[in-house]
């Protein structure tokens, strides 16, 4: 077997591995270990890459100890509360990537005949992974709090972002068909004019969409991969960049289906833009709320037989997890049963309380989704909120003004009763008064999660 068909083999055995590991994340007990294939399937296909020669060995070297040594920084200092903004950088960074690849890639124009096909490769390679990476920067910025996550709207915003799709289309045209000088500052212009896009695409939306926002920009920067593989002509890396651009477009259909809105209400609805304090949308006093102390919330728990605990993205900041986990045991000792129900946009990316409560050691088998308990809600005891708030905002069933009203939600406020775990009553990321906290079945346990939640299991213990 010569080396070009050992290759080839060695792209097709990375393929497979990258199928079967995608498909493998598709399940909790699975992940972890689909995960590790997908990395294998990766290390075999830069291995054969390398093998192919032509390359520069001595700067792929100082790239893979620079960047190794960055990620496997960032992969030990990063808290579970940071990890949406690092995905969304890793985004963005795979997004600038592919634009590079294309960037250098036209610099083969003036020396060697290049065909229309791979001229239009080069141009959705560049346009594509700009959007992502100024995209990406912006909503790492809304994520880590460095920009407010309020959307941010101007007159026209619509009409400016189409008119800059159909310039940047143009310049696409003109790259393809002009010469080499005007065809390598069509290609500048582009990469600007879609860096441009990227922010003014990102800004106008919302916090609360953020989960659906990281899902696509996921899909954008494997789209761009794959067009960066038919520049470079690149099997293997034409496949990863089809499953991640796919994977990621059906998974910000799964966000937009659990939110119930179109992908286009997202994009462009500016959603959270008006936020309301002490009212209703509609406008009515939403009441008082009922505070509860440890130890009445502890008499509460101790005398429940069905419980399901809502974990949110309050849980992620106190880093509460392992005594949640730690709580439910105690729960189950006393004789109940313990769910934890889990929306599918809870925290700020996909996967975000899953992979939590997975650090956590929670089994498998206690986690739902909201179907599988709001048909029961009203025969659970009590249900525990843990810095959740959109997902379980009555609002959205109750209140037709409500930014929130049609989006699936736990149903938490039908338990007989729920205790809230939160700070204060402040609107949560969508900036939507949460009409749960002044319910009359709500007792809302103010404090920090993880001290209020160490305190309810001291309760148990010292009995």
């Amino acid at each position: 077997m010569n080396l070009d068909n050992l290759i080839n083999l060695s792209y097709i055995v990375a393929s497979v591995l990258f199928i079967y590991g995608l498909k493998m994340l598709g399940s909790a007990s699975t992940a972890k270990r689909g995960n590790l294939i997908s990395a294998l399937g990766m290390l075999i296909a830069i291995i054969a890459t390398l093998f192919s020669g032509g390359m520069s060995y001595q700067w792929i070297i100082v790239g893979l100890v620079v960047g190794g040594t960055l990620g496997a920084i960032a992969a030990q200092r990063i808290k579970m509360t940071a990890m949406p903004e690092m995905v969304a950088l890793l985004n963005g960074f795979g997004g600038i990537a592919s634009l590079l690849v294309g960037w250098a890639e036209s610099y083969n124009r003036p020396t060697s005949p290049v065909s229309a096909f791979t001229l239009i490769a080069i141009s959705l390679t560049v346009l594509i992974g700009g959007i992502t990476f100024s995209g990406s920067l912006i909503a790492y910025a809304k994520l880590a709090e460095k920009l407010d996550g309020k959307p941010h709207l101007f007159r026209g915003q619509q009409v400016v972002n189409s008119a800059l799709v159909l310039g940047a289309l143009a310049l696409v045209a003109v790259f393809v068909q002009s010469g080499n000088l005007v065809a390598s500052a069509a290609l500048i212009a582009l990469i600007v004019l879609s860096l441009v896009l990227g922010v003014l695409a990102v800004i106008p939306i919302g916090g609360a969409d953020m989960p659906v926002v990281i899902a696509l920009l996921n899909s954008y920067s494997g789209l761009a991969a794959c067009a960066a593989g038919f520049v470079i002509l690149n099997k293997v890396l034409i496949v990863a960049g089809a499953l991640v651009g796919a994977s990621g477009l059906i998974l910000t259909s799964i966000m937009c289906k659990a939110m119930n809105r179109s992908l286009s209400n997202v994009l462009f609805s500016g959603f959270g833009a008006v936020t309301t304090t002490g009212t209703s949308v509609s406008g009515e006093p939403q009441g008082d709320a009922h505070p509860v102390s440890v130890q009445d919330a502890y008499y509460m728990l101790e005398a429940a037989r069905s419980i399901i605990i809502v974990p949110g993205y309050g849980m992620a900041v106190a880093q509460a997890q392992h005594v949640v986990r730690e709580l439910g045991e105690l729960l189950e000792a006393n004789g109940a049963e313990v769910k934890y129900a889990i929306h599918p946009v809870a925290g700020r990316m996909p996967g975000h309380m899953n992979v939590l409560l997975a650090e956590a050691n929670v089994p498998y088998e206690q986690l739902v989704v909201p179907e599988d308990v709001n048909p029961v809600m009203t025969t659970v005891d009590v249900a525990i909120v843990i810095g959740a708030n959109d997902v379980v905002n009555p609002a959205a069933r109750e209140d037709q003004n409500s930014p929130l009203w049609g989006m699936p939600i736990i149903n938490v406020d039908l338990a007989r009763t729920c205790i809230v775990s939160k700070r204060s009553l402040k609107p949560g990321f969508a900036g939507v008064e949460n009409s749960l906290f002044f319910k009359e079945n709500t007792r809302m346990l103010f404090g920090d999660a993880k001290k209020s939640i160490q305190a309810l299991v001291s309760e148990f213990k010292d009995t």
